[in-house]
């Protein structure tokens, strides 16, 4: 047995009290939507800055009465530390993904990514030292590697930050270690790389490149590819994310905590070979889409060209083991894209 279904087995038969900032988020609402299946008590913290109201209504369907009363909702923004102490009380866990991403958000705004990102996680901290949590878990980002050139990327080796978000995700790892060693608060980081899966939202200027070319192929729009198609990632099926939040903050070994984690597959796909999966699947429910053609533009600033995970790190002290390919995340993904567009043609 996986060291995931072994804590699942012992969480089905003992609830814990977690929080889940940024609750009506994409990585958010798939967090509330397991433990909840897993009969776990949740609080769920969102200002719905980034997060949507129909993310929970969504989740909410998916789980059974009985396991839908086991949450609790606050509203309320991270920046306001009487939030975040009101949401933290009596929390085992905190499984903290509230943030603004994106690194054009950044480029535009850098004053409100340091709010929400850092002053707002610098709450989240001194509420959950305060109440006494048990093990404080947050949504690090592959961005810390910055400019430092080797592949695969290892926790301990990062460049300097190419973005006001980057400095932003460093600056919480950093944080973090200093409430471990300075109040006793175990921390962990989960470094994420390219997460992706169903509720992603395709929408806004700042969305995420799979969701935006699932939206924009089914519409049958132009599709553009920043640079020329060989920049690489990591993409990561948000089922994998999950699965290492659950993992990380049951973590019974000593030296798990207090750590920093990639959060990914150890693999890499070009935005071409991105761009041919998912015109192929898009093609299934849309014919005309498998004549789509890109259109190629200037690379974005800020970008790094090329990033993938070493994951073994995760794999020894967290017992993490992703179950999804990106092939297999894609398909998924799929799934819940063309619904949602034939939806939205019948007006739904």
């Amino acid at each position: 047995m996986s060291q995931y279904l072994s804590v699942q087995t012992v969480l089905r038969g003992s609830a814990r009290r977690w929080l889940i900032t940024g609750v009506a988020g994409f990585i958010g609402s798939n967090l509330l939507e397991t433990l909840l299946k897993l009969d776990q008590e949740v609080v769920g913290l969102d200002n719905f800055a980034t997060g949507h109201r129909k993310n929970l209504e969504l989740v909410k369907a998916l789980v059974t009465p009985e396991q839908w009363a086991r949450f609790r909702f606050v509203e309320g923004d991270i920046t306001n530390l009487d939030a975040c102490r009101e949401a933290v009380a009596g929390a085992e866990f905190v499984l903290h993904q509230a943030a603004l991403g994106s690194v054009p958000r950044s480029l535009e705004n850098p004053l409100r990514t340091n709010e929400t990102n850092i002053t707002g996680f610098l709450n989240m901290l001194v509420a959950s030292r305060d109440a006494g949590v048990r093990r404080f878990v947050y949504a690090a980002s592959s961005s810390t590697y910055g400019d430092h050139p080797g592949l695969p990327k290892i926790e301990d080796r990062i460049g300097k930050p190419l973005s006001p978000y980057a400095v932003t995700k460093y600056v919480n790892e950093l944080y973090a270690d200093v409430f471990g060693r300075c109040y006793g608060l175990e921390t962990i980081g989960l470094r994420y790389f390219n997460v992706f899966g169903p509720r992603q939202d395709p929408d806004g200027a700042y969305a995420a490149v799979i969701p935006k070319w699932f939206s924009t192929l089914l519409r049958g729009d132009t599709l553009f590819i920043n640079g020329d198609g060989s920049t690489s990632r990591d993409f990561c099926f948000v089922a994998n994310t999950v699965q290492a939040n659950i993992l990380a903050a049951t973590a019974e070994r000593p030296d798990a905590a207090n750590q920093v984690y990639n959060v990914a597959l150890g693999d890499r796909t070009t935005l071409n070979e991105l761009f041919e999966h998912i015109r192929s699947m898009v093609a299934l429910a849309r014919p005309d889409a498998a004549n789509a053609q890109p259109v190629y533009r200037d690379f974005r600033a800020g970008d790094v060209r090329h990033s993938q995970a070493d994951v073994s790190k995760a794999r020894q002290l967290l017992g993490y083991e992703p179950t999804h390919r990106v092939l297999e995340g894609l398909r998924v993904a799929s799934d819940w894209y063309v619904s949602l567009s034939q939806k939205a043609e019948r007006g739904g």
